[in-house]
């Protein structure tokens, strides 16, 4: 395996990576910036109030998203398992 190969392995598996994370690093930003917005309109400073929400999000966001993140993972290993000898030489 080539210095190119090696670097098309690695840029198709952070993109992958990059996928993966994107629907819960979506869901926490979102929630993150809408209880921020509520926090500077009532004056309210509490930690906990942006903590928790946001972690239940996130896990929610996690357990629906679970069957995709599944699909995905199977399919990107099945597809790097089939061209397993494109890689050897």
């Amino acid at each position: 395996m080539g210095p190119d190969m090696a670097a098309e392995l690695a840029r198709h598996l952070l993109m992958e990576a990059m996928l993966l994370s994107a629907p819960l690093l979506l869901a926490g930003a979102a929630i993150s910036l809408l209880l921020g917005l509520l926090q500077t309109l009532t004056g309210v400073q509490e930690q906990t109030i942006t903590t928790v929400p946001r972690l239940l999000i996130v896990f929610g966001a996690a357990i629906v998203a679970i069957p995709w993140f599944l699909h995905r993972a199977v399919f990107y290993t099945v597809q790097m398992w089939s061209d397993f000898n494109r890689y050897l030489g």
